[in-house]
C-alpha cells in the first residue's frame, strides 16, 4: 500500500488525481479522499450478463442539493459521483472504503477496483442504513481510495467506463 509521500508523488509527476479541492486536507498518511460532486437515485433496473452484451445500466435521475448544498438522502440506495478524476498508472491498483464518519452515521460507500489503465471520474454505491436518513454537503470527504503497486500490466483497462466524465 502506497503511503501519503508515493501517493503526492504520483499525484505530481502522473497525474493520479486531478479535481480535489484540497490536497493537505485530502491526502491521508496511505490514501486519498474522494469528495462528493453530485448524488443520483436510481429509477429503474439494469441487467448483468457474463459478455456485457445484454448489460442494461439501471436508470437514474440527478438529485438536486438544498440551498445550501446539503443532500437529504433517506434510506436507500444512491449513486455517488466524485469531484476527483483518476487516472491509475499501469503499475497500480486502487481500492476505496467508506470513510468511518460515514459509517458512524449509517451509510456505506460500495466500490468496485480501479483497474490499472481506468481514466475518469468514478461513481460509486451509496447504500444508506440509518432509519433516520442521512445529511450529506456537497464536496464531503465520503470515500478513501488506497493504492497498490503492482507489475506493470501489458494492456491496461478498456472498458465502457475508460474515460467516464472527464469531460463534465
Amino acid at each position: 500500500m502506497f503511503n501519503s509521500s508515493e501517493i503526492r508523488r504520483l499525484i505530481k509527476e502522473r497525474q493520479l488525481i486531478t479535481g480535489y479541492i484540497d490536497l493537505e486536507i485530502q491526502l491521508q498518511p496511505t490514501g486519498f479522499d474522494l469528495s462528493l460532486r453530485a448524488v443520483q437515485r436510481y429509477k429503474g433496473g439494469g441487467k448483468v450478463d457474463f459478455s456485457n452484451l445484454e448489460r442494461e445500466i439501471a436508470r437514474k435521475e440527478l438529485l438536486e442539493p438544498d440551498t445550501d448544498d446539503w443532500y437529504n438522502l433517506e434510506v436507500g440506495c444512491y449513486t455517488i459521483v466524485y469531484n476527483e478524476v483518476v487516472k491509475i498508472p499501469l503499475d497500480v491498483v486502487a481500492m476505496a472504503r467508506s470513510r468511518s464518519t460515514l459509517l458512524r452515521n449509517g451509510a456505506t460507500v460500495q466500490t468496485a477496483i480501479w483497474d490499472p489503465g481506468y481514466q475518469g471520474r468514478s461513481s460509486s454505491l451509496l447504500v444508506v442504513s440509518n432509519p433516520n436518513g442521512i445529511r450529506l454537503k456537497r464536496d464531503a470527504r465520503l470515500t478513501q481510495l488506497v493504492f497498490f503497486g503492482t507489475d506493470k500490466v501489458q494492456r491496461g483497462y478498456d472498458g465502457i467506463y475508460q474515460g467516464e466524465r472527464m469531460t463534465r
